[in-house]
């Protein structure tokens, strides 16, 4: 396009329609989150994993003949070909960050999923969303210098991410909160790690190259990097007495508060609530430590108060970061985990969005105003 400044520059693509999709649903000034037609609030701590992928790829939740067999072909495809072994073997030698493991690993598979039915537009994906768990456990593993742990096929894809970290199997109430994480994640409209993945599939390349995309985009710390220094600013207060000090000092200083406000949210963030409710019901169960609960709760409680007076009207709430935290470190998983455990989750989202995306046609290509010199004259390189 050429520069015609009377052209409005949507900067960061702000407020405009670029798909039609019926996978979910985000009302910032509402609160509410919808997926596939149900309110987050009515399904996430009910549903297994496997059923919202149902949900998302199938257009319904699944019958219990369908969820048994996707339950089954995701089992079958958990194990990693060695060449994607053998490669993060190496990562894990030369010590690189998880995310980065994960991208190197994830691109591998095309060495396999390439080979699989592609009479069944979903064979391919299922191969790849059950072996990003595996990838994960097993790099977490030879980072701690442990062996790996190899799969097993009888549990469900929360019970055995859970299980191959550990080499013991999971709690009841582990798996639960693990799934109703999972089921909150899975999608958030158009953000950037999914729009990355849509423009990827509007071309026409392969899903490989579509998730990968997208997981460089969440790799990004402005999109998917949150939940462990949420983390972090909690275990710096310690105490309740301190929360205030800390967090007001650092308000003072001009830090971001971790794990409060969001670019969509103009209320409290319905995922936070979710899993709110999650944190809670560990707690209940005597899966989570009541000290480190009660310090959250006080440090959240304490945060809002400070940035309304900070920053009045602003509405900064709660977002999801602040209780995927408090989650995740209570069910045992390493804040290095976090947004890798995150992808896990998002990344069935993204194959959604793939096929979605596929299915119009219609090559994403926007433009852009040109806002450099004219008329700029040659000069030859002896006389520069």
């Amino acid at each position: 396009m050429s520069s015609d400044m009377s052209v409005a520059v949507k900067s960061g693509l702000e407020g405009v329609v670029a798909a039609a999709t019926t996978l979910s649903s985000v009302d910032g000034e509402a609160g509410e989150l919808i997926i596939g037609g149900y309110r987050l609030e009515e399904f996430a701590g009910r549903a297994t994993f496997e059923e919202t992928i149902h949900l998302l790829w199938y257009g319904s939740l699944p019958t219990a003949a369908q969820l048994r067999d996707l339950m089954a072909t995701l089992a079958a495809n958990r194990p990693l070909p060695e060449a994607t072994s053998s490669l993060i073997r190496s990562a894990a030698a030369d010590r690189m960050t998880a995310m980065d493991a994960l991208r190197m690993a994830l691109d591998s598979l095309s060495l396999v999923t390439r080979t699989e039915d592609h009479n069944d537009r979903t064979a391919q994906p299922l191969g790849l969303i059950a072996r990003i768990p595996t990838i994960i456990a097993d790099y977490a593993r030879l980072l701690a210098g442990t062996d790996v742990i190899a799969p097993d096929p009888e549990l469900g894809e929360a019970a055995n991410y859970l299980y191959m970290l550990r080499g013991a199997r999971p709690k009841p109430e582990h798996v639960r909160a693990l799934d109703t994480y999972l089921n909150t994640v899975i999608d958030h409209g158009l953000n950037a790690s999914t729009f990355t993945a849509r423009v990827i599939a509007s071309t026409g390349s392969d899903i490989v190259s579509a998730l990968v995309g997208a997981l460089g985009a969440l790799k990004g710390p402005l999109h998917g990097g949150a939940p462990g220094p949420a983390l972090d600013m909690v275990f710096e207060i310690g105490t309740a007495d301190r929360a205030e000090a800390v967090i007001r000092a650092k308000l003072e200083r001009g830090e971001r508060l971790m794990g409060f406000g969001h670019r969509v949210y103009k209320v409290r963030d319905p995922r936070a609530d979710v899993l709110a409710v999650a944190a809670a019901r560990l707690l209940e169960r005597g899966a989570a430590d009541p000290a480190l609960y009660g310090l959250v709760r006080h440090v959240e409680t304490t945060a809002l108060r400070l940035l309304e007076e900070y920053k009045p009207g602003r509405r900064l709430q709660t977002n999801v970061e602040f209780y995927t935290a408090l989650v995740l470190h209570s069910i045992g998983l390493e804040a290095e985990l976090f947004t890798p455990t995150f992808a896990m989750s998002r990344a069935a989202g993204w194959t959604a969005h793939y096929f979605e995306q596929q299915s119009t046609g219609r090559l994403i290509r926007p433009q852009s105003i040109y806002t450099g010199p004219h008329d700029r004259q040659w000069v030859p390189l002896e006389t520069r």
